[in-house]
């Protein structure tokens, strides 16, 4: 098992990666700054959800369930999450960034890069 494959690992970077609570989270992804940016899986055009805009849903239900409730998929996510926060954070622009794709992308995985 490698030190990626550790559950407890896992769930511990998961939640440092994800900084935003499900409520406000959830609240985020039903404005209009939140269903702007992302790929979507048609191309950036095909309409319907961003992956973003998905994994936000899909992170609401993790943060909500009991850890004893998650499943491998779940865990699969969370990783996937933590990737894309790690990612994302080391291309931040140069500026104020309060009103850029950029961190509408992130807060779209959970993560508020504005939040100390």
């Amino acid at each position: 098992m490698s030190r990626n494959d550790d559950p407890q690992q896992t769930y511990r970077e998961f939640t440092e990666a994800v900084n935003m609570k499900p409520g406000e989270l959830s609240t985020w992804l039903e404005t209009e700054e939140s269903k702007q940016v992302g790929w979507h899986k048609g191309g950036k055009s095909g309409g319907g959800e961003s992956v973003g805009h998905e994994s936000g849903r899909r992170i609401i239900d993790l943060l909500r369930r009991k850890r004893a409730d998650l499943s491998d998929a779940d865990y699969s996510h969370m990783r996937k999450v933590i990737g894309y926060v790690h990612r994302h954070l080391a291309q931040r622009p140069s500026g104020d960034v309060r009103d850029t794709k950029w961190r509408w992308s992130l807060m779209n995985w959970g993560h508020d890069p504005l939040k100390g």
